[in-house]
């Protein structure tokens, strides 16, 4: 289906025109529709697929009817990361350029000017917020922003923020909103915990649900099973001779991205750190570098794997094996974006080696183990991600059978 079938409004149709958008995406075709007659809905789908637009036009095409308090938010959109508002907020910007709608985007780790721009949006009668929940939490509890006059409410990567924590930010949200209104749940996964909160905040929704796509094929995977204790020498090793110009290492602590950063810094490499722990404006400055090529390995925890669009990542290293599958084809596909090729490589050690059986399984493949260099390396594990005790050789070499560890 193309744009221009749709029944939308001819300002936001040339709006659609002149960013290049022509044909839908299947999780827009299959939503649009829907949320256009009002109903609410629950779409699964996974970043990239375009479900930002899905949700974003048709609530910019009721707006710009006019027929909405021009002094009140009309659209609240809840989101787990500041990168993701700073996103969905550009894109409100490019949608609407031809639509007399504002939007404001409102995250956490910003100055009290900052937080005061913030304030004066919503007294000024923004009709968007795009908001991360414990930000938006601080203005309700200082009486900054008043939610009853919503119409639209929405909540993006429904599961990333129930991860996080925010589950009881997000109810508290939605007790300051109207009971008329429509509601939209967008969520990569749909475990009991999102199920049982779409039932309390959505009214007899229509699912939309895309199946999790499959890593682009262009992307060559390959894992190295190793001790813990090895990683480190792994990626050393990779980038000693022809380190390529730009990469993401993924790791699952902050801990862990301030060791590798400084490690990687000690062999003269021009390396960044992303985490929770960077204020607003350091995040910015590592993201623009990073973009300019004045970095060329960023570190990073979970935060930049969904929402973040760098085109030209030549190679992606899971330092730790993600949670679940679907972080997995988060993680990886930061690589051979548009069409071009790029490579992902997942260190495996001991104890990960179930969960990086339930991303094979998965994957209905069985992804290339890459020979360790003993020599260099020292013994390596049998990868045996069946094991029954996963946690029995976690602390080095496999010791010989018959041969009884000391007890600590």
């Amino acid at each position: 289906m193309r744009f221009d079938e749709l029944d939308f409004e001819p300002a936001l149709l040339d709006a659609i025109d002149s960013m290049n958008f022509q044909d839908c995406t299947p999780i827009q075709e299959q939503a649009i529709p829907h949320l256009l007659k009002g109903r609410d809905l629950i779409g699964v789908a996974q970043t990239g697929t375009g479900k930002t637009a899905a949700y974003l036009l048709p609530v910019l095409d009721r707006l710009s009817s006019g027929s909405y308090p021009s002094d009140a938010i009309n659209c609240l959109i809840m989101v787990p990361t500041r990168e993701l508002a700073q996103q969905i907020d550009q894109q409100v910007e490019g949608f609407s350029y031809f639509l007399d709608v504002s939007s404001t985007a409102v995250y956490g780790g910003n100055d009290g000017i900052r937080f005061e721009q913030e304030k004066r949006g919503f007294a000024m009668g923004t009709d968007i917020v795009v908001a991360t929940p414990g930000r938006l939490i601080s203005h309700i509890s200082l009486g900054n922003i008043d939610l009853s006059k919503v119409s639209f409410f929405i909540l993006d990567e429904a599961d990333r923020m129930l991860d996080m924590g925010f589950y009881d930010d997000i109810m508290q949200i939605v007790s300051q909103l109207p009971k008329e209104r429509q509601n939209m749940l967008f969520s990569a996964t749909m475990p009991q915990e999102i199920q049982n909160m779409a039932r309390s905040i959505l009214h007899n929704p229509v699912e939309v649900k895309l199946a999790v796509s499959k890593p682009a094929d262009k992307i060559l995977q390959a894992a190295y099973v190793c001790y813990e204790a090895q990683k480190l020498r792994i990626v050393q090793s990779l980038f000693e001779s022809d380190a390529p110009k730009r990469v993401i290492v993924f790791a699952s602590s902050k801990l862990k991205v301030k060791e590798i950063t400084k490690s990687l810094r000690r062999l003269g490499m021009n390396v960044g750190e992303m985490h929770s722990d960077l204020s607003q404006a350091e995040r910015d400055d590592i993201m623009l570098r990073f973009r300019n090529a004045h970095i060329n390995v960023l570190v990073a925890t979970d935060i930049v794997s969904r929402g973040i669009d760098i085109d030209d990542i030549d190679l992606v290293i899971n330092y730790d094996v993600p949670h679940d599958p679907e972080d997995y084809v988060h993680r990886i596909g930061r690589t051979a974006r548009a069409g071009a090729e790029g490579c992902a490589l997942t260190f495996v050690s001991v104890d990960e080696q179930t969960q990086f059986g339930h991303i094979e399984k998965f994957l209905e493949k069985e992804i290339y183990k890459v020979p360790m260099d003993t020599e260099r390396f020292g013994q390596v594990p049998e990868y045996s991600p069946v094991r029954k005790n996963p946690h029995r050789h976690s602390g080095g070499p496999r010791r010989h059978q018959g041969t009884k560890k000391p007890r600590s």
